[in-house]
Protein backbone atom coordinates (compact mmCIF):
# COMPACT_ATOMS: atom_id res chain seq x y z
CA UNK A 1 0.00 0.00 0.00
CA UNK A 2 1.64 3.53 -0.86
CA UNK A 3 -0.37 5.98 1.21
CA UNK A 4 1.84 8.69 -0.53
CA UNK A 5 -0.58 9.82 -2.96
CA UNK A 6 -3.77 9.48 -0.11
CA UNK A 7 -1.55 12.27 1.84
CA UNK A 8 -1.02 14.09 -0.63
CA UNK A 9 -4.69 14.55 -2.00
CA UNK A 10 -5.81 15.48 2.01
CA UNK A 11 -3.60 17.95 1.83
CA UNK A 12 -4.68 19.12 -1.89
CA UNK A 13 -8.42 19.09 -1.06
CA UNK A 14 -7.68 20.77 2.22
CA UNK A 15 -5.30 23.54 0.92
CA UNK A 16 -8.14 24.22 -1.89
CA UNK A 17 -10.44 24.51 1.04
CA UNK A 18 -8.50 27.04 2.57
CA UNK A 19 -7.66 29.28 -0.29
CA UNK A 20 -11.34 29.66 -1.24
CA UNK A 21 -12.92 29.99 2.38
CA UNK A 22 -10.13 30.83 4.63
CA UNK A 23 -8.06 29.06 7.60
CA UNK A 24 -9.78 28.27 10.89
CA UNK A 25 -8.64 25.99 13.81
CA UNK A 26 -11.58 23.24 13.02
CA UNK A 27 -12.77 20.20 11.98
CA UNK A 28 -12.00 19.54 8.04
CA UNK A 29 -14.51 16.58 6.58
CA UNK A 30 -13.33 15.05 3.10
CA UNK A 31 -15.45 12.43 1.73
CA UNK A 32 -13.87 9.84 -0.55
CA UNK A 33 -15.87 6.80 -2.84
CA UNK A 34 -14.27 3.56 -2.38
CA UNK A 35 -12.89 3.56 -6.15
CA UNK A 36 -10.42 6.46 -5.62
CA UNK A 37 -9.21 5.04 -2.26
CA UNK A 38 -8.21 1.99 -4.12
CA UNK A 39 -6.76 3.92 -7.18
CA UNK A 40 -5.09 6.37 -4.52
CA UNK A 41 -3.33 3.96 -2.53
CA UNK A 42 -3.11 1.47 -5.19
CA UNK A 43 -5.00 -1.66 -3.97
CA UNK A 44 -8.43 -2.92 -4.74
CA UNK A 45 -10.39 -3.62 -1.33
CA UNK A 46 -13.57 -4.04 -0.47
CA UNK A 47 -15.66 -1.36 2.20
CA UNK A 48 -14.75 -3.57 4.97
CA UNK A 49 -10.96 -4.41 4.39
CA UNK A 50 -10.49 -0.36 3.02
CA UNK A 51 -11.88 0.68 6.66
CA UNK A 52 -8.92 -1.91 8.45
CA UNK A 53 -5.86 -0.53 5.66
CA UNK A 54 -7.35 3.35 6.85
CA UNK A 55 -7.09 2.80 10.27
CA UNK A 56 -3.64 1.71 9.51
CA UNK A 57 -3.00 4.85 7.61
CA UNK A 58 -4.18 6.88 10.28
CA UNK A 59 -1.92 5.19 12.96
CA UNK A 60 0.75 5.78 10.45
CA UNK A 61 0.11 9.84 10.15
CA UNK A 62 -1.42 10.75 13.46
CA UNK A 63 1.85 12.29 14.92
CA UNK A 64 1.61 15.53 11.97
CA UNK A 65 -2.60 15.09 11.70
CA UNK A 66 -4.02 14.73 15.01
CA UNK A 67 -7.01 11.51 15.27
CA UNK A 68 -8.15 11.26 12.09
CA UNK A 69 -11.69 9.42 12.50
CA UNK A 70 -13.23 7.78 9.82
CA UNK A 71 -16.52 6.63 9.31
CA UNK A 72 -18.16 4.58 6.37
CA UNK A 73 -21.48 4.64 4.83
CA UNK A 74 -21.75 2.11 1.80
CA UNK A 75 -18.84 2.37 -0.15
CA UNK A 76 -18.39 6.58 0.99
CA UNK A 77 -15.46 7.23 3.35
CA UNK A 78 -15.73 10.27 5.45
CA UNK A 79 -12.64 11.67 6.69
CA UNK A 80 -12.79 13.69 9.99
CA UNK A 81 -9.38 15.50 10.10
CA UNK A 82 -9.13 17.51 13.61
CA UNK A 83 -8.38 21.28 13.96
CA UNK A 84 -4.50 20.13 14.79
CA UNK A 85 -4.35 18.20 11.12
CA UNK A 86 -6.07 21.00 9.65
CA UNK A 87 -3.50 23.53 11.22
CA UNK A 88 -0.51 21.12 10.18
CA UNK A 89 -1.55 21.75 6.93
CA UNK A 90 -2.19 25.53 6.36
CA UNK A 91 1.63 25.33 8.23
CA UNK A 92 3.43 23.05 6.06
CA UNK A 93 1.41 22.39 3.06
CA UNK A 94 1.94 22.51 -0.36
CA UNK A 95 2.53 26.77 -1.81
CA UNK A 96 0.08 26.16 -5.14
CA UNK A 97 0.82 29.66 -6.74
CA UNK A 98 -1.53 28.53 -9.62
CA UNK A 99 -4.45 27.32 -7.33
CA UNK A 100 -4.55 30.59 -5.33
CA UNK A 101 -4.39 32.57 -8.66
CA UNK A 102 -7.40 30.34 -10.37
CA UNK A 103 -9.20 30.93 -7.29
CA UNK A 104 -8.75 34.49 -7.35
CA UNK A 105 -9.26 34.36 -10.79
CA UNK A 106 -12.84 33.24 -10.52
CA UNK A 107 -13.98 34.67 -7.96
CA UNK A 108 -14.45 38.05 -9.01
CA UNK A 109 -17.48 39.08 -11.19
CA UNK A 110 -16.90 39.46 -14.83
CA UNK A 111 -14.48 37.15 -15.04
CA UNK A 112 -13.84 35.46 -18.59
CA UNK A 113 -13.15 32.35 -20.07
CA UNK A 114 -10.09 34.09 -21.45
CA UNK A 115 -8.85 35.42 -18.46
CA UNK A 116 -8.73 31.97 -16.76
CA UNK A 117 -7.15 30.40 -20.05
CA UNK A 118 -4.21 32.94 -19.92
CA UNK A 119 -3.53 31.76 -15.93
CA UNK A 120 -2.99 28.39 -16.92
CA UNK A 121 -0.89 29.10 -20.02
CA UNK A 122 1.05 31.44 -17.72
CA UNK A 123 2.21 28.22 -15.77
CA UNK A 124 2.31 25.64 -18.82
CA UNK A 125 3.27 25.98 -22.40
CA UNK A 126 1.35 22.65 -22.45
CA UNK A 127 -2.57 23.37 -21.53
CA UNK A 128 -4.90 21.20 -23.28
CA UNK A 129 -8.45 22.70 -23.90
CA UNK A 130 -11.15 20.96 -24.81
CA UNK A 131 -14.89 22.31 -25.36
CA UNK A 132 -17.52 19.74 -24.20
CA UNK A 133 -20.86 18.73 -26.04
CA UNK A 134 -22.37 16.33 -22.82
CA UNK A 135 -23.86 19.14 -20.94
CA UNK A 136 -22.31 18.58 -17.83
CA UNK A 137 -19.92 21.74 -18.03
CA UNK A 138 -18.67 23.56 -20.82
CA UNK A 139 -14.87 22.63 -21.34
CA UNK A 140 -12.06 20.61 -19.43
CA UNK A 141 -8.72 22.19 -19.16
CA UNK A 142 -5.66 20.61 -17.26
CA UNK A 143 -1.66 20.77 -18.13
CA UNK A 144 -0.68 17.81 -20.28
CA UNK A 145 2.84 17.67 -18.57
CA UNK A 146 1.49 17.49 -14.92
CA UNK A 147 2.34 20.57 -14.27
CA UNK A 148 1.86 22.29 -12.03
CA UNK A 149 -0.51 19.68 -10.94
CA UNK A 150 -2.42 17.07 -12.71
CA UNK A 151 -6.05 17.58 -12.48
CA UNK A 152 -8.83 17.92 -14.55
CA UNK A 153 -10.02 21.49 -14.41
CA UNK A 154 -13.92 21.07 -15.34
CA UNK A 155 -15.32 24.89 -16.06
CA UNK A 156 -18.70 26.00 -16.74
CA UNK A 157 -18.82 29.56 -18.28
CA UNK A 158 -22.03 31.13 -16.63
CA UNK A 159 -23.01 34.56 -17.79
CA UNK A 160 -20.45 36.99 -15.62
CA UNK A 161 -18.71 33.97 -13.76
CA UNK A 162 -16.53 30.87 -14.52
CA UNK A 163 -17.36 28.02 -12.05
CA UNK A 164 -14.93 25.16 -11.70
CA UNK A 165 -14.10 21.80 -10.27
CA UNK A 166 -11.14 19.68 -10.57
CA UNK A 167 -10.68 15.78 -9.92
CA UNK A 168 -8.04 13.45 -10.32
CA UNK A 169 -7.22 12.13 -14.28
CA UNK A 170 -8.64 8.66 -12.92
CA UNK A 171 -12.14 10.03 -11.27
CA UNK A 172 -13.02 12.11 -14.32
CA UNK A 173 -11.89 9.24 -16.47
CA UNK A 174 -14.42 7.22 -14.61
CA UNK A 175 -17.40 9.93 -15.48
CA UNK A 176 -17.26 8.31 -19.08
CA UNK A 177 -17.10 11.76 -20.64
Amino acid sequence: MNTKKLEQNIMDTITEQQLKLGYRFEHVRIYYPLQTLNRLLGVEKNASQMEDMLSCFCDAIKDKYGPIRISVKEDRFCFLIPPEGNEYIHSHGTDNGFLEELIHTVSHHGCQFDEVLALFHKYSGHVHIEQTKHGEFDYLVYFEDGVPDSFRYCLSVEEAHIIYHRFTPEDYQDFGL
